[in-house]
């Protein structure tokens, strides 16, 4: 695939949002009926639209006029509206995002990079890391925003993206906000998983969780984004990616049905495997952490395709814990990457 075709459009910018739109009637409804809540929790798995709805209706609720509700039949707003550019450019005076800022050091890289007018190319973006948490300080800014009046006593909202990045500290102290919300402020949080939240925090929360996308829309997304997929491809990424549009193009641009394919022979090849074969593809792919991790990723996703399929159901069934007890233990005590696809790898091999 070619550069110039890999079309990647952040959840600020894009305007195009398919399968949700009972959710968006919802918001609609809700704003033009007065009754819109001044939290909402969006939650839903990763790459299926939350943070472009979250964005989406933040263009729309610092746009439309209040004054002509029973006019509006959708959230859609013009990209030449004033508003919904400086949404996109992150300059909207009345929006705030929180979310996890870079460590000290890339921040030095940008700082420098802008002071020289010398704009970091994209893999030097790329290579950028962000903090583990949203920092407490960053939560604490929201009160700085809000102490602040809106333009035209219009809304203001606060979008965090997501709230399952923060940590118990930053997770207080973002409970303390939305106790006591100032008028006309929306706070948006968005969660990949709601369940490990806190339940004071979901409790004062509006819901709305967006169910994985149909495989259709999956399809219809890829050819939009990915217009020199073959059908074949769209239809084998649809059917891997979960409902997750996200997690679809991640698997396009990264060549993961190959890699899919890789792996199911190495695994299914059984008493025949070649240990040759196996370190070739255990080298290749923990070569970084993008490939390392998309492995991870694929490992249980070929769990979950077999399951159904073996003989001892019970017996294959284990290899996910065991596979996600390998994987959090080498990420969280920093072990050898290789070792752990080759247990993990072996083990399913193995129980086949």
């Amino acid at each position: 695939m070619s550069e110039t075709e890999i079309v990647n459009i952040s959840p600020k910018e894009n305007t195009y949002l398919l399968g949700h739109e009972q959710e968006e009637t919802f918001l609609l409804d809700a704003w033009k009926e007065n009754r819109l809540h001044n939290s909402i929790l969006i939650s839903g798995i990763s790459g299926i639209g939350k943070a472009t709805l979250a964005y989406k209706f933040a263009k729309f609720l610092l746009s439309a006029d209040e004054k002509k509700r029973a006019e509006y039949s959708s959230l859609n707003i013009s990209m030449q509206d004033s508003n919904a550019k400086l949404v996109s450019n992150n300059s909207h005076p009345d929006l705030k995002i929180i979310e996890r800022d870079y460590i000290e050091t890339d921040k030095k890289k940008i700082i420098k990079a802008i002071k020289d007018g010398d704009a970091l190319d994209e893999e030097e973006l790329k290579s950028l890391k962000k903090s583990t948490n949203i920092r407490i300080d960053e939560v604490r800014t929201i009160n700085e925003f809000l102490a602040k009046k809106s333009g035209n006593d219009g809304w203001r909202v606060v979008i965090v993206d997501s709230i399952d990045d923060m940590n118990s500290a930053s997770a207080n102290a973002i409970l303390k906000v939305l106790e006591e919300p100032p008028y006309k402020t929306l706070m948006i949080l968005i969660s990949h998983n709601p369940n490990r939240l806190l339940p004071t925090i979901k409790s004062r929360c509006a819901k709305i969780n967006l169910k994985p996308l149909d495989e259709k829309i999956v399809a219809s997304l890829l050819r939009r984004y990915r217009p020199d997929l073959d059908e074949p491809s769209i239809k084998e990424l649809s059917s891997l990616s979960s409902g997750s549009i996200g997690k679809a193009l991640n698997y396009a641009d990264n060549d993961a049905l190959n890699v899919y394919r890789l792996l199911s022979e190495i695994i299914l090849s059984k008493e025949k495997l070649e240990l040759k074969s196996l370190l070739d593809f255990i080298n290749l792919y923990s070569a970084n952490e993008d490939t390392y991790e998309l492995v991870k990723e694929l490992i249980l996703k070929f769990i979950a395709e077999n399951i159904q399929k073996v003989h001892n159901i019970e017996d294959f069934s284990k290899s996910w814990e065991e596979s996600i007890k390998i994987f959090n233990e080498t990420s969280a005590l920093n072990l050898d990457k290789k070792q752990a696809l080759m247990n993990v790898i072996i083990n399913l091999n193995k129980r086949i």
